[in-house]
């Protein structure tokens, strides 16, 4: 299990699709509420850099640009703050070019202050530590799968298109009606809260 750097921010997204037209379109997931890939890019670099700043920690959970210029892309990622670093998704072929402080293939287990955390592109129905209170962050489903207790989607486009930082999540999470399907019948019993 890796810890994230302890005296700074740690914020999470996924799902930018940065330079990805058809993400206006709703080729992939519902249209995005801009009238161009420009104002869709400048409008995700705006609130990335309102909410990060430069020496915080941003985990980015997949698909940073699709269907852009290697050069487009690096311009992007370039005018974004803090140490980024990201977990591989589907769509990475000009994600995997990019500086990042760390890149990670599959997912991440990694601890933010007290909490433990499933890092993944995919949302998962399990997850390790679970039962331990693991929470399990994802991308992918671009806000098409509800959170759960222990779950929830950070892309942009279940975020208001900006990153999240944990304490954000976990109310999200206290207020989502169900429980992960495994601790569901624990939870009902009142054996876990």
């Amino acid at each position: 299990m890796k810890n994230s750097t302890s005296n700074r921010a740690v914020l999470f997204t996924a799902d930018s699709h940065f330079g990805h037209e058809g993400m206006m379109e709703g080729r992939m997931a519902r249209p995005r509420p801009f009238g161009s890939i420009e104002e869709h890019d400048e409008t995700l670099i705006a609130n990335w850099n309102a909410v990060v700043r430069p020496g915080d920690e941003i985990w980015h959970l997949g698909d940073f640009a699709f269907g852009c210029s290697a050069a487009h892309a690096q311009s992007v990622f370039r005018r974004l703050n803090g140490v980024k670093r990201l977990v591989c998704g589907n769509h990475e072929k000009r994600g995997r070019q990019l500086d990042w402080a760390s890149q990670h293939e599959g997912f991440v287990d990694v601890t933010v202050g007290d909490q433990r955390l499933f890092l993944c592109h995919y949302a998962m129905r399990a997850w390790p530590g679970i039962w331990q209170g693991t929470l399990h962050l994802f991308g992918h489903t671009h806000a098409s799968l509800p959170d759960t207790r222990r779950s929830a989607d950070v892309g942009v486009d279940a975020c208001e298109f900006r990153p999240v930082r944990l304490d954000e999540i976990r109310a999200r999470m206290a207020r989502a009606a169900t429980w992960p399907e495994e601790l569901a019948e624990a939870a009902a019993a009142g054996k876990i809260r």
